[in-house]
């Protein structure tokens, strides 16, 4: 199963998120459940980086992806966080055997 966790402060703003796991739902390599929440999270990874410019701790390994704003929280890293998770969610509804989102 993959786990999601996801960081917020208390205001609710996400921080961060952690991916551990693999969904098990098919062979490596042909796991579609693997591949999109692998593409949502790195994606919102590369977006905090690349194009917001924001400074990120992150550690990437098979199986894993931590993710950590060094700043504070702002309305841009929200809209790109917020819609990671929206399709984050949406998986877990298909594929609620294989995916596990936790806040």
């Amino acid at each position: 199963m993959i786990e999601i966790r996801v960081f917020t402060k208390s205001d609710g703003m996400i921080t961060g998120f952690s991916v551990t796991g693999h969904s098990g739902t098919a062979e490596r390599g042909q796991d579609i459940v693997c591949a999109g929440v692998s593409s949502l999270t790195q994606t919102a990874l590369l977006g905090l980086m690349e194009y917001l410019h924001r400074e990120v701790a992150y550690d990437v390994a098979s199986g894993k992806l931590l993710v950590e704003l060094k700043e504070n929280p702002d309305d841009l890293t929200e809209a790109i966080l917020q819609s990671m998770l929206l399709g984050l969610m949406e998986i877990q509804k298909l594929s609620p055997e294989a995916v596990r989102i936790l806040k």
